[in-house]
């Protein structure tokens, strides 16, 4: 962690700089007209001008966007979690390494980037916030709702990370996955009850101007921190049943409640004010760098799935949907470019960071095997894949949801050399129509089949899932043999701590392999993948 601090006051220090500006001008506070949509002078006061320069920070950095920040956003999303969900597919050689994500052979430059940059981006504007504000400010309880949300990400990388003790010295210890999780826990409860209270007290929105994803709506804040804590309940559910079921209660019976509608869902909007290019066109349509996986390819055509049009780009060689299998050697990628679907995103398309959909996939799971929720099993399965379709526009969807017919395909072709590969037994094998009499896993296994198809474009949080649960089956790596880490067959589970933390946290960072409970590899399991 050493250098990377340093790096990260660096980075910050432009704020800094800012906030000296912001100071000067306060004198003439009260000669200004009060907007009830806006921090006040008092609030102002009390949180302090730069607050809302780091909040934006935050929010730009949970999916790295901004000014040439395509290839960080490449790095740290669609060669980590993305391919690994087998949502999409690289189809670059890179000269400058031998090794490869998409094969498994993790290269150190891109299992570094994740983990700095969430203490870049993340850590340390949460800090430079808490340093300017007390524990019953709104604004630090935003901003710790961000921090959970983006360091969650991080730990379901790598697992244990340096967390309770960031910013008290330059070699920080780091925590066990079980510690930092009991940690989110308690930070969502504390903002949770914070903004319920402004909430309360206040009809006024707060940091309109700062907050690019609520624009200031505090309810809307709850909500979303209600239905991450429910996330990282079901998460642990498996291994700590017990806290599981007693966050997974307060989050559904909080009396806000939980993201129901596609107006709930927490996404990074472009703006007049606010502008970027969206990272997933500039990799897929502008470096022409990833394509559809081969497993999407299998479950959406499949099951003759509406949303595939949304989710991706006709090939330019046949007007047909196809994806490439992962881990694929030596790709001729103009052939690819045209042959395999690129990704649907347009340059001023938003970043989703969490779907009301998957609530509902939440809920679902919850009542199944925890019994919390006031519904049935099968309503909530099936309000989740309407909220997936009415979140992008997509139609349909009463014949979908009764289709007890169609399957994913037994057999994948290659669009370019039009070899067929038969993976009926690596994919799931369910229709998509509710089935009251099938065994809880069966129920467990369709459940997490949607919910896999919902969470599109987060690939984070369907590896995370595939990972937990088992579930839903994929089509294999081309080839396990570039690796020696992850058993054939096997998914990836984690990325390696990064070299900059042996060479700048060595001491530490030995500790940290200790509390993985086996080797510092990509094949070894995180605390809670116990299935």
């Amino acid at each position: 962690m050493k250098q990377m601090l340093k790096h990260t006051k660096f980075i910050c220090g432009g704020f800094l700089i800012g906030s000296l500006f912001f100071t000067s001008c306060t004198d003439s506070f009260e000669k200004w007209n009060t907007n009830p949509n806006e921090v006040t002078p008092g609030q102002m006061e009390q949180d302090n001008l730069n607050t809302g320069a780091y909040f934006v920070q935050m929010e730009k950095g949970v999916f790295i966007v901004g000014k040439d920040l395509g290839g960080e956003y490449q790095i740290t999303e669609m060669l980590t979690g993305d391919i690994f969900a087998s949502y999409i597919a690289n189809i670059n050689t890179y000269s400058y390494t031998t090794y490869h994500n998409d094969h498994y052979a993790l290269y150190k430059d891109w299992y570094n980037a994740p983990f700095k940059d969430a203490y870049t981006y993340i850590m340390q504007p949460w800090k430079s916030i808490v340093d300017v504000t007390d524990k019953d400010s709104p604004a630090r309880a935003m901003a710790t709702i961000v921090k959970v949300f983006g360091m969650s990400r991080i730990t379901d990388m790598y697992g244990p990370i340096p967390y309770s003790k960031f910013g008290t010295s330059t070699q920080v210890p780091y925590d066990s996955q079980k510690e930092v999780y009991y940690q989110f826990f308690e930070e969502l409860n504390d903002a949770i009850n914070v903004l319920t209270t402004y909430s309360n007290n206040n009809s006024s929105r707060y940091m309109e101007q700062y907050d690019y994803i609520y624009s200031g709506n505090v309810n809307k804040w709850v909500k979303f921190a209600n239905t991450l804590r429910l996330r990282l309940a079901m998460r642990i559910s498996f291994i700590d049943k017990t806290k599981a079921e007693t966050e997974a209660a307060l989050a559904v019976n909080h009396s806000f409640g939980l993201m129901t509608s596609t107006d709930d869902s927490a996404v990074l909007h472009q703006t007049t004010s606010f502008t970027f290019t969206n990272p997933i066109w500039e990799v897929s349509e502008s470096f022409q760098d990833m394509r559809m996986g081969a497993t999407m390819d299998c479950y959406l055509n499949g099951y003759k799935d509406p949303r595939i049009s949304k989710y991706f780009r006709p090939a330019t060689k046949d007007g047909n949907y196809h994806g490439v299998r992962n881990g694929m050697t030596n790709l001729a990628k103009d052939t690819y470019i045209a042959a395999a679907s690129g990704l649907n995103f347009e340059t001023n398309s938003n970043i989703q960071w969490m779907n009301a959909a998957e609530t509902y996939f939440l809920l679902a799971e919850a009542k199944l095997r925890l019994n919390i929720g006031t519904e049935t099993v099968q309503s909530y399965y099936e309000q989740g894949i309407r909220t997936s379709f009415s979140s992008i526009g997509a139609t349909g969807v009463d014949a979908y949801i009764a289709d007890a017919t169609n399957l994913p395909l037994a057999s994948y072709i290659n669009p370019v050399t039009n070899a067929s590969t038969n993976i009926s037994s690596s994919l799931s094998r369910l229709t998509i129509a509710w089935v009251e009499s099938a065994t809880t896993e069966v129920k467990l296994e369709r459940i997490m089949i949607q919910k896999w198809i919902a969470l599109y474009p987060d690939g984070q949080e369907a590896w995370n899932e595939m990972r937990r649960t088992g579930y839903p089956g994929f089509v294999r790596i081309n080839s396990y043999g570039y690796q020696t880490e992850v058993a054939s067959n096997e998914l990836i589970s984690r990325l390696k701590f990064p070299t900059t933390e042996y060479s700048n946290n060595s001491e530490n960072t030995q500790a940290a392999v200790s509390l993985l409970g086996g080797t510092d590899a990509a094949g070894t399991k995180l605390w809670w993948d116990v299935r």
